[in-house]
């Protein structure tokens, strides 16, 4: 700076609110653009991309946040209200992407932002794993956006940060794609928090576990088979997901009005001015083998015909896959050889348009009984869902939801035989074939048994309550850091 001339100090403050103020109402008029034009979500998503986003990133400048500290310790960081010295819980995961190991993350950030009990030390979150879905930013709820907001604005250091890698061990460092590297480098500890739906982890995956200095995994199956795989036992800490038993609440939320959102497939509609109520069986699943949507669909139709008084939603996404989920079904019930009854059909519904999360409370309040025959789950966040909302569940009895399914509370579903994996990444692997003829017999039993099944959800709901409530599993989360900071004092 020249000398002869410095620059006023008010002037600078100045320029500095002037700077600010104008980059916030560009942000406003640009959120506000987003709604007039078209609302395609490609236009959309590039639009905030190439528009939104830089202005944030100098919002970020303006107002003193430098993320850059994670990824790149070694640089200088100026000290800001948010960077204090005591110890820093980095939880990085794919918080805006939606699925399995998004909802997950979210139900212990959400967990421990409102019960954890080490004061000590600060949270922040970063985006890892997996690519953002703007619809599934769109539907949180506004205090879950503006938690994510404050805590991606905490910043950490890495020599003071214990490190959450909470995705499958492909992204964890170094990443086998691109995502944000987890751990960041010179991180004070890294644990590694992941499940697998087979009978054992691959062996490059076992080297990733066996890297980090602790892994967290959701239940009693993922100790026994991540250690028979080769994962050090030692390293192993069974940690159970949380449920928001608050937010999913049957006394809070009427129907939502699923018949107008789904697709006829199969069967005659169920909203006739001459048809009675129907029995309303409900699944929510990804569009892949996995998921034991073929079992499913051979079950409920060898089962029922169009004078039961049932229907079948399926909330369904694409995987890898086109989303024709329609020719799909057809397709499968012709290579099927499923002989048409002659009353016809069973009604079966699609629902394949987005479903903001505030509200599927609502869809599992449509529904009489919850259904997921799949061949392995990490945990089955579905399930544990519609439990918490006192559903009546069949589910498989093998993999994840061996935590917490029992006779009691739900019908668990037997397994006939496991059978080897023919292709992806787990190619040689074994999972489970869940009972075809059980769960004829139990969709059958669930629906002639009303009051039975109602207990049986009831009791699930308690469960979720006395077991997997989100102040149970932050104790649990703060216990296991309270441990790791005592070692690292």
């Amino acid at each position: 700076m020249n000398s002869k001339n410095p620059q006023n100090p008010t002037l600078r403050t100045s320029i500095l609110k002037s700077s600010c103020f104008f980059s916030i109402l560009l942000v406003v008029i640009a959120v506000f653009i987003s709604f007039i034009i078209p609302q395609t979500n490609y236009i959309k998503t590039q639009y905030l991309n190439s528009t939104i986003s830089p202005l944030l990133s100098r919002i970020s400048r303006v107002l003193g946040f430098n993320r850059a500290i994670i990824l790149n310790p070694s640089e200088p960081a100026t000290e800001s209200p948010n960077l204090l010295s005591n110890h820093c819980l980095l939880w990085m995961a794919p918080f805006l992407s939606g699925g399995g190991y998004c909802s997950e993350a979210w139900s212990y950030i959400l967990a421990l932002n409102q019960y954890s009990k080490t004061t000590n030390l600060r949270l922040s979150i970063w985006q890892h794993g997996d690519s953002d879905n703007l619809q599934f930013w769109e539907g949180l709820p506004l205090e879950m956006r503006k938690l994510a907001s404050e805590l991606y604005q905490t910043q950490c250091r890495p020599k003071e940060s214990i490190v959450i890698c909470h995705s499958e061990p492909g992204a964890w460092n170094p990443p086998l794609f691109q995502t944000t590297p987890c751990p960041p480098p010179n991180s004070r500890f890294a644990i590694g928090r992941t499940m697998f739906e087979t009978d054992r982890v691959n062996p490059e995956h076992v080297k990733r576990c066996n890297a980090m200095d602790m892994v967290w995994v959701p239940t009693e199956f993922h100790v026994s088979t991540f250690t028979k795989s080769g994962v050090d036992p030692s390293k192993l800490v069974k940690v159970v997901q949380a449920i928001d038993t608050e937010f999913f609440d049957p006394i809070k939320y009427t129907p939502l009005d699923i018949p107008s959102l789904g697709n006829l497939i199969l069967g005659a509609s169920s909203t006739g001015s001459n048809s009675r109520n129907p029995f309303v069986f409900l699944s929510v699943f990804k569009w892949e083998y996995r998921k034991g949507w073929d079992v499913l669909l051979q079950s409920y139709l060898k089962e029922f015909d169009s004078s039961d008084q049932v229907v079948l939603y399926l909330l369904t996404n694409p995987y890898h896959s086109d989303t024709n989920f329609g020719n799909k079904i057809l397709e499968f019930i012709h290579d099927s050889k499923l002989e048409k009854p002659i009353n016809g059909w069973a009604s079966v519904y699609v629902i394949d348009s987005h479903i903001a999360q505030v509200d599927f409370p609502r869809l599992y309040k449509a529904a009489d009984a919850f259904i997921l025959p799949s061949r392995g789950e990490g945990w089955g966040r579905p399930i544990v869902e519609a439990m918490a909302m006192s559903l009546p569940v069949i589910a498989t009895n093998w993999s994840g939801p061996t935590e917490y399914l029992t006779k009691v509370n739900s019908y668990p579903l037997s397994v006939d035989r496991m059978s080897e994996v023919i292709n992806g990444p787990f190619k040689g692997h074994l999972w489970a074939e869940p009972s075809v003829h059980n769960l004829m017999f139990l969709m059958r039993h669930v629906m002639s048994n009303p009051e039975e099944a109602k207990s049986k959800g009831e009791k699930a709901r308690q469960d979720m309550m006395d077991k997997f409530s989100p102040k149970i599993v932050a104790n649990i989360v703060s216990n296991q850091i309270q441990r790791i900071l005592d070692k690292m004092v």
